[in-house]
């Protein structure tokens, strides 16, 4: 008895093109002098809120992977691109089911074609003069040369493995779409996101029309700029203006507790409405609710205003949140959120022409944050003329008489 195993196709050896021949052209060493980089660029979208994230539009040969949870508008997005030809191919709907949905998004399709089919071979092979192949969802692809059923850390590491060698070699862009688990990260193995050349996030809340779609990995373009989205009867509406968004329905009243404060999100400046409640509670332990930004910072600040200001904050019950459903990381909101907690603890509003950002220390000190100017611009833009800042304030004492 002599165990033996049956010999594959060899490592590296040429495929069957789509239109039956050998050869996509074989890779053969070559100086980075040589290399001759294509005329096209960046090939745009149409969509101007995804050209941003993208860093321009798509580079031929790219494989992007778009992750959300169900429902919240991937393959609405996916199919907005119908200036592309696109060659769409579904595991998870079948075609009447695209069909309803172009109809309702009011999509003819004529540059679409659909093909219900997971097994990854047929899909190359069937593919021709198409420019974007659209995966709906790689967990459902499967090969007959890999081992495990579809969706497992073989099938869907093997499928897009082949997929990127064929994007790679013909110049078709690959859209990936993506399932996440529980823990809200992307499902399948941590290699995926690995071995595309971007990883976009759509996300939003279900019983919201907001929408973002934010850059985790871009080989082409930035990482820290955000695309943002309306989600109507009509599909995904790009929003060119997020602060008046965001702002919308607020007004620019006097509200005790509401500061609005300038987020950099990239190269791009929002403004947001930061809301806090302060109020007396009869518990032995204050609750401590936020919701949009950082817990722990959340607490340093309290600390802050405690040792700072003298505010008796110990007894009482904070809830902080930014409004619309966004959410903060970075510093600059310190001020914004320092400024709303004294307000609500007061009872007193702030000038509803006031616009606040900046890093509070703890000290008290009020620090420059990056990208003041562009704040400045995009505040005053939306008549905000009060200006609160490390150039016009040094420290929470001075800026408590506001």
């Amino acid at each position: 008895m002599v165990e033996f195993r049956e010999s594959r196709e060899e490592k590296g050896k040429t495929r069957l093109r789509p239109d039956g021949q050998r050869d996509f052209g074989e890779a053969r060493p070559i100086k980075l002098s040589e290399i001759k980089i294509s005329s096209v660029g960046r090939l745009s979208s149409g969509i101007g809120e995804l050209d941003r994230v993208l860093g321009g539009g798509f580079i031929a040969g790219e494989i992007v992977l778009l992750a959300g949870e169900p429902g919240v508008g991937k393959s609405t997005l996916l199919l907005a691109l119908a200036d592309f030809k696109l060659f769409y191919v579904s595991g998870e709907e079948s075609a009447d089911q695209i069909k309803h949905r172009a109809q309702r998004l009011g999509i003819v399709g004529q540059n679409i074609t659909v093909f219900s089919e997971t097994q990854v071979e047929k899909i190359i092979e069937e593919i021709s003069d198409s420019a974007v192949l659209i995966v709906d969802s790689v967990q459902t692809l499967w090969s007959e040369n890999i081992e495990g059923s579809p969706g497992s850390i073989s099938q869907v590491k093997g499928c897009t493995q082949m997929l990127v060698e064929f994007a790679k070699k013909t110049g078709i862009i690959v859209l990936l779409v993506g399932q996440i688990n529980k823990e809200g990260e992307i499902a399948g193995p941590m290699m995926l996101s690995h071995m595309v050349d971007c990883v976009l996030f759509l996300e939003g809340e279900r019983f919201t029309e907001l929408r973002l779609l934010r850059g985790l990995k871009n080989r082409f373009g930035p990482t820290d700029e955000v695309g943002v989205f309306q989600m109507t009867e009509k599909g995904m509406k790009p929003v060119e203006n997020p602060s008046e968004l965001f702002l919308k329905g607020g007004g620019m009243g006097e509200k005790v507790g509401a500061v609005t404060v300038c987020a950099m999100e990239g190269t791009r400046p929002m403004l947001l409405e930061i809301q806090a409640l302060v109020t007396q509670t009869s518990l032995p332990i204050p609750r401590r609710v936020v919701l949009g930004l950082d817990y722990n910072r959340v607490m340093l600040l309290i600390a802050v205003l405690q040792k700072i200001l003298h505010l008796p904050l110990y007894n009482q019950e904070i809830i902080v949140k930014v409004s619309g459903g966004f959410k903060i990381s970075e510093p600059a909101a310190d001020l914004g959120i320092a400024l709303a907690i004294v307000s609500s603890f007061k009872d007193k509003p702030l000038n509803p022409k006031t616009c606040a950002f900046g890093e509070v220390g703890l000290l008290g000190e009020i620090r420059r944050v990056g990208g003041e100017e562009k704040r400045i611009k995009e505040a005053k833009k939306l008549g905000f003329t009060n200006i609160l800042s490390s150039g016009t304030t040094k420290n929470l004492k001075q800026v408590s008489s506001y």
